[in-house]
């Protein structure tokens, strides 16, 4: 008896080991199905690759990358590469989006109101070589910052929209306030290359300060003396002929060959007591010309400037950018302004300019073109 009950016991015991190790009732499996069913999916399906493309199909090909071993069969990829193709073809800009800086500049101008800049009627610079010159010059003159340019190029258009400037020129001005005060003077030369004959010309616009009768007759009206400085300038950007140029510019500003010469002449001025009227329209001008005639200064000539003036120009080489600082000349005796390179000019300049500047050619009021004047 003993025996049996102890054999019974171990029966019990083993029986009980076996039914830990037994798999789970049907009724349990059912349950566990279905809450596996609910339940997320493990990492390892996460990461798994899927049989539905995705948009990574696209990029690969546009990449050039070469196909998998894994990679599906012909068929399959024939499949695959239709939604990519047209997500390429979705992504391709359209015609008339912009799509380079000249292009972005392009469409700045079509959503404005004028359409107009030095003469140009701005049109697509990619068919159109006078409005890429006019939009290359607003790139160059932002050191190719297309957004700089952009916002430089619509307040331009604003204010030539607002000055109508192109009218100013055929508009008179008074003799006594402004005769005598501002000239534009052409010297061109003629080349020969074989048989192809070509003309070089070079433009200067005069500024003679000394000349001026009354400092508050002349710059009291600042609107009028702004006017009046404009209508100068435009003469000048009239004689460069950009709506007939064939020659595109590059990103290279030194070498854009459509800019003017500047001379300032100021034989009798005194640059220690100026008034609170010249202070005003050196400051306005300075703001309208650099505003809305940017990359049309070849250089910048200084004449008759006291010799102190010299040293204030050694002095700003420190500071100013080397592009801008050569630009500018002083001169202290007006006459030695022949004598300079004018940045190696195949025009003869020296025997052109007029002999009260050291040149040969004919007085200043004679050879030179005035704004209109009553």
């Amino acid at each position: 008896m003993i025996w049996d009950d102890g054999c019974r016991r171990q029966r019990r015991h083993e029986q009980n080991i076996m039914s830990d190790e037994k798999p789970t009732p049907p009724t349990t499996t059912t349950t566990t199905t279905t809450t596996t069913t609910n339940a997320p999916p493990a990492p390892e399906a996460t990461a798994a690759p899927t049989d539905t493309p995705t948009t990574l199909a696209p990029q690969l090909e546009s990449d050039a990358k070469p196909t998998s071993p894994s990679s599906p069969g012909p068929a399959e990829t024939r499949s695959e590469a239709q939604p990519g193709e047209s997500q390429e073809k979705a992504k391709t800009p359209l015609p008339d989006e912009p799509t380079t800086p000249l292009q972005e500049l392009w469409a700045t101008t079509k959503a404005h109101e004028h359409n107009e800049i030095w003469g140009v009627t701005l049109a697509d610079p990619s068919t159109h070589v006078p409005s890429q010159i006019v939009l290359q010059k607003y790139l160059n003159a932002n050191d190719g910052d297309v957004v700089k340019a952009k916002d430089q190029l619509a307040k331009t258009l604003d204010w030539r929209k607002e000055m109508n400037p192109r009218e100013l020129v055929k508009q008179a001005f008074s003799k006594e306030k402004f005769g005598g005060l501002g000239y534009v003077t052409v010297h061109s030369a003629d080349e020969k290359d074989g048989d192809v004959k070509t003309s070089t010309r070079e433009i200067f616009t005069w500024n003679i300060y000394g000349k001026v009768k009354s400092i508050d007759m002349t710059f009291g009206d600042l609107n009028e003396f702004i006017k009046w400085r404009v209508a100068l300038m435009e003469l000048a950007v009239q004689e460069l002929s950009l709506e007939t140029a064939t020659v595109p510019i590059t990103a290279d500003p030194d070498a854009d060959p459509y800019k003017i010469f500047q001379v300032h002449d100021y034989d009798g001025v005194s640059f220690f007591r100026q008034s609170s009227q010249i202070k005003a329209a050196s400051k306005e001008t300075i703001h309208v010309f650099a505003t809305a005639y940017p990359e049309l200064l070849k250089e910048k000539f200084f004449v008759n400037v006291p010799t102190i003036m010299g040293f204030m120009y050694g002095a700003m080489k420190l500071f100013v950018a080397a592009r801008t600082i050569k630009k500018f000349h002083p001169i202290t005796y007006g006459e030695n302004l022949a004598k300079e390179s004018f940045g190696g000019s195949k025009v003869p300049l020296g025997k052109m300019l007029p002999k009260a500047y050291g040149g040969e050619g004919d007085e200043l009021q004679n050879q030179g073109k005035e704004p209109k004047l009553e």
